[in-house]
């Protein structure tokens, strides 16, 4: 399970792109904002959950991807899901992260942050629910929630075409070298503890593309391209922790293990067409 995980993560980061020596990055064609990440710290959990508690925020030309396709695909993690639990044959599969950045910039304005503020984001795989239907270049992902604690950042960004709502995160290391995180959101609190263990994986050969949906009724229409290079990841040690709690859909979601500190990377972007 465990190399599964981090290779899914690698591969997530790989899928649509080519390898990016020195991170020559470019905003992709026909973007009309011009998004920036450098220097990133997160912490990042892959959780499987029920589609069934976020069908309305599906859009009409995407379905999730499932433990079920996964398994049948030869994906060892997820057959050893269904065998345990047959119960979440159509349970999907998504990632939630909590980040710092150096740099986190849309056409050239920062959030407010906060004492250790952070962002924080619960995106799932998608696919479209046409087969024949091509989404353009990047692994597609839901944005089910994109949380900044700037209210203000906020409606700059949906204004500019860019998913997101307000929830205050927050992430610090401590002198134990624990990178602790927490998301507090409308029916959620999360509380995160990782202790980055053991090789880094990736480096400046890792480089990808992705292209990021607005859930529907969000009032986005909108999607997301950006490039990513340079991810480096490590395994969150024995011990560490993610804590799920509250109404939200994401709080009766299931992390599995394990989850991965990640850093060293720089991401552009921008909002698109549909």
């Amino acid at each position: 399970m465990k190399a599964l995980l981090l290779a899914l993560a690698i591969a997530a980061l790989m899928a649509g792109g080519r390898p990016a020596i020195g991170r020559e990055l470019a905003v992709p064609n026909g973007a009309r904002t011009h998004w920036v990440i450098r220097d990133p710290h997160e912490i990042v959990a892959w959780v499987v959950f029920d589609t069934a508690t976020v069908r309305e925020r599906l859009p009409v030309e995407l379905r999730f991807v499932t433990i079920d396709e996964l398994a049948a695909g030869g994906v060892r993690w997820a057959a050893e899901q269904l065998a345990a639990h047959p119960q979440r044959r159509g349970w999907g599969i998504s990632f939630l992260e909590i980040v710092q950045a150096g740099t986190f910039t849309l056409d050239g304005r920062s959030p407010a942050w906060p004492a250790h503020g952070a962002a924080a984001l619960w995106f799932a795989r998608v696919a479209p629910a046409d087969s024949a239907a091509d989404l353009g270049p990047g692994l597609p992902y839901l944005m089910l929630e994109f949380w900044l604690p700037d209210r203000a950042f906020v409606q700059f960004m949906r204004g500019k075409g860019h998913y997101a709502t307000y929830g205050r995160a927050e992430l610090a290391r401590d002198t134990r070298g624990h990178w602790r995180g927490s998301v507090h959101a409308d029916g959620l609190d999360v509380a995160a503890d990782c202790l980055p263990t053991g090789p880094v994986e990736g480096g400046d050969a890792s480089a990808g593309t992705q292209v990021l949906f607005p859930p529907a009724g969000s009032g986005i229409t909108s999607v997301v391209r950006i490039a990513l290079a340079g991810h480096r990841v490590q395994d969150c040690a024995a011990g560490s922790s993610w804590r799920l709690r509250g109404s939200h859909p994401l709080a009766r979601g299931v992390v599995l293990e394990p989850s991965s500190y990640e850093f060293g990377y720089e991401l552009v972007g921008g909002s698109c067409a549909p």
